[in-house]
């Protein structure tokens, strides 16, 4: 913002006095300044540092009636720490997502090895199926509420529980304790 003939702060009332003993530093620039604000440099002769917390370019104004000075002040440039606030959310996120997603496998696996090793079974019976059962219950529990969280995509969480019903169906085949429809094989 400018103003013309005066600052916005009382930190600026020397300003037009002093302008002879002012000068700009445009060697080293702040590394966090935009390109139309340049730091200021106050000679050794002011001890009066109006300028500490943000940046400031003074520049003449030719006009019809003269000469004037603008004062152009902006403030501190540093934003938030809203960067280093989305690294530490993502963080508990991820640490929080990992341990479902962590219980989602343990479970699957457990299926699908019991699965595996009634398949293998020559004398299995039809009754332990019901254990594989339960196993399946808790993991269809253990899908559904990773899903609700948002650490499994919904159709992420479906796919997931129809391989376990495939497998379990494909062992029940391989036993001969179900047979399917013949609608639904053509």
């Amino acid at each position: 913002m400018a103003v013309a003939a005066q600052c916005l702060s009382s930190s600026c009332w020397t300003i037009s006095s002093k302008i002879q003993s002012l000068s700009l530093n445009t060697t080293k620039t702040h590394p966090n300044s935009c390109a139309s604000f340049r730091p200021l440099g106050f000679s050794s002769n002011t001890s009066f540092n109006a300028f500490s917390t943000g940046f400031v370019s003074i520049r003449p104004v030719k006009r019809q009636t003269g000469q004037l000075i603008v004062c152009e002040a902006a403030g501190p440039t540093k934003k938030a720490d809203s960067a280093a606030k989305r690294a530490r959310q993502s963080e508990k996120r991820r640490i929080y997502h990992k341990a479902h997603k962590s219980e989602v496998r343990t479970r699957m696996k457990k299926v699908l090895e019991s699965l595996e090793v009634l398949r293998k079974k020559t004398d299995a019976q039809a009754e332990e199926v019901i254990t594989i059962e339960k196993l399946i219950a808790e993991a269809y529990s253990v899908i559904d509420k990773a899903v609700k969280v948002g650490t499994l995509h919904r159709n992420t969480g479906a796919r997931r529980k129809s391989r376990l019903a495939r497998r379990k169906k494909a062992v029940e085949i391989h036993h001969g304790w179900y047979t399917p429809s013949p609608e639904l094989t053509a």
